[in-house]
């Protein structure tokens, strides 16, 4: 990163989580733009696989102000030790701290006006798409790079209505609320990004887009060679392409 691209970390006890979450900050304004991490990571990662380098320009230009914040992953469902029902509980309590805690900061480190896109990668492109496609009144679209939309892929068998309710690719698919899927269609930044190569799954972004077709929601399928694998470099390639490109 430059000296000249402003970062601020910022923490709070989060009541919905009853723990300290940090946010780290760049920028000083434009689009407000929320980065969900990859599994069990935190509010740096970005930072630490140097995505936020790759961005710097748009970030520094105004284009976009860009928050970054922690998983509650490895409380939820990565952790082997937890029973399923637990699992569920804490993932409805992110959903909580980051709509009623993150948002508010949000909005308040910009504007209320100021449009807010959700971006992730690995399990931060589920999250990322699960809060936009829950909240389309709060959230004005997302970027998912590498995902799968189907959270029963992480539950080991475990299903219940919070898996439901969270899973993109089983909500949408009997979603009839016709004003609800009419502001999701609003959106013209629904962007499901996958590489073909190694460890990648391009049949999930592909299976998530056809849905979305089919419901009738714009969508901005994108699938990558066989030379992109499930990892960073695929990731600091897709990102900067999607906000200059894109936006």
């Amino acid at each position: 990163m430059t000296a000249t691209m402003n970062r601020e970390i910022h923490k709070w006890y989060s009541p919905a989580l009853n723990k300290e979450m940090e946010i780290a900050v760049y920028g000083h304004y434009g689009d407000a733009l929320l980065l969900l991490p990859t599994a069990g990571a935190d509010y740096l990662e970005y930072e630490r696989f140097h995505l936020i380098s790759t961005i710097q320009d748009v970030i520094n230009s105004g284009k976009f102000k860009v928050f970054s914040i922690n998983s509650i992953n490895s409380e939820s469902w990565l952790n082997s030790k937890m029973h399923p029902r637990h699992k569920a509980i804490r993932h409805q309590q992110f959903n909580h701290y980051v709509e009623n805690e993150v948002l508010p900061f949000i909005k308040t480190h910009t504007s209320p006006m100021t449009p807010v896109f959700t971006a992730g990668a690995s399990l931060g492109a589920l999250h990322s798409a699960n809060l936009f496609f829950r909240r389309p009144d709060l959230f004005a679209g997302v970027i998912a790079m590498s995902g799968n939309y189907d959270l029963s892929t992480y539950t080991d068998g475990y299903y219940d209505t919070d898996v439901y309710f969270n899973s993109p690719e089983h909500y949408l698919y009997n979603m009839n609320d016709e004003n609800l899927l009419n502001q999701i269609r609003k959106s013209r930044h629904i962007h499901i990004l996958s590489g073909s190569g190694d460890y990648e799954t391009p049949d999930a972004s592909r299976r998530f887009s056809a849905l979305l077709d089919f419901k009738g929601i714009p969508n901005d399928l994108d699938v990558w060679g066989y030379d992109m694998p499930h990892d960073w470099p695929t990731w600091r390639a897709m990102l900067p392409y999607v906000l200059s490109a894109k936006f």
